[in-house]
């Protein structure tokens, strides 16, 4: 490949994917909205860039063969601080990509896009919509602009359903663990596979009690190796038994789905510390 694209690459998740991903083209270029990092790789290339700047994103995805889309306010918020970086700015990549003929968009999306179906439901990636918060419901919208610019512009798109990528702190996460190593393989995947059209696959570990079934996104080849269970006595012991009555223990979403719209999910995760850092 000769030129790769990563947004968000100054957050929690796109720091991980930026040594990886720039093994896989010759030209790697990296943006965020914030200044460089200290260190970059021998071929990246970073830009201070505002995914709200259709212009800059038009710029910034010239000669790229592929984007991996990890831009965005990774939390709950009021609608209105949403709107620019997680509506307006998957709007942008999405035109920024069809008018450089890219091949592909790589898409961080979340569980959150169908957070309020019951845990209890083994859902597929053809679950419908069902989105916990407006940070899910801006999800809904990029999935969406995706299968339309498949179908209708021939721009391929993965939709990676992102579940509890950070080190496994709480009941919720012996199922819905990500681990980094297989965060990176599942980009990869999205990446190298030859054809994808517009898919859907939940960025999930090989938990022995992953709530989700990725059995129709098998085409990606993604086969994750952790496995959250290690963790699963310990944790259990270390917390009460959890209430059955609580949305954030009942349904897909975790504490998304239990708070007000508008109020941030992640303070209720009980992150690592060291996750926190990297936020």
């Amino acid at each position: 490949m000769k030129k790769l694209v990563l947004t968000g690459a100054a957050g929690r998740l796109g720091s991980y994917l930026r040594e990886p991903l720039s093994k896989m083209c010759d030209e790697f270029t990296s943006t965020d909205i914030i200044a460089a990092p200290a260190q970059l790789h021998a071929n990246e290339t970073y830009v201070q860039a505002d995914l709200t700047d259709l212009d800059a994103m038009v710029a910034l995805l010239e000669g790229a063969d592929m984007v991996v889309h990890f831009g965005a306010i990774g939390d709950e918020a009021p609608f209105e601080t949403l709107l620019g970086p997680n509506f307006i700015g998957a709007y942008n990549i999405w035109e920024a990509a069809h008018r450089n003929k890219l091949r592909r968009v790589v898409y961080a999306s979340s569980i959150h896009a169908v957070g309020m179906h019951k845990k209890t439901d083994f859902i597929g990636t053809d679950a419908p919509h069902k989105p916990d918060t407006f940070y899910g419901l801006a999800k809904c919208f990029a999935e969406d602009l995706a299968s339309l610019y498949w179908d209708k512009r021939g721009l391929e798109s993965v939709c990676m359903r992102i579940l509890s990528c950070a080190q496994v702190s709480n009941p919720r996460a012996v199922g819905t663990w990500l681990s980094y190593d297989d965060l990176i393989q599942l980009v990869q995947r999205s990446i190298d596979t030859p054809i994808t059209g517009f898919s859907v696959v939940y960025g999930v570990s090989d938990n022995d009690r992953a709530p989700v079934d990725n059995s129709k996104a098998h085409h990606l080849g993604y086969t994750p190796k952790d496995n959250a269970e290690q963790f699963a006595a310990n944790i259990y012991a270390e917390n009460e038994p959890l209430d059955p009555k609580n949305p954030g223990n009942t349904y897909h979403g975790g504490p998304f789905a239990a708070v007000e719209l508008g109020n941030s999910g992640v303070a209720h995760l009980n992150l690592n510390a060291d996750d926190v850092a990297r936020s």
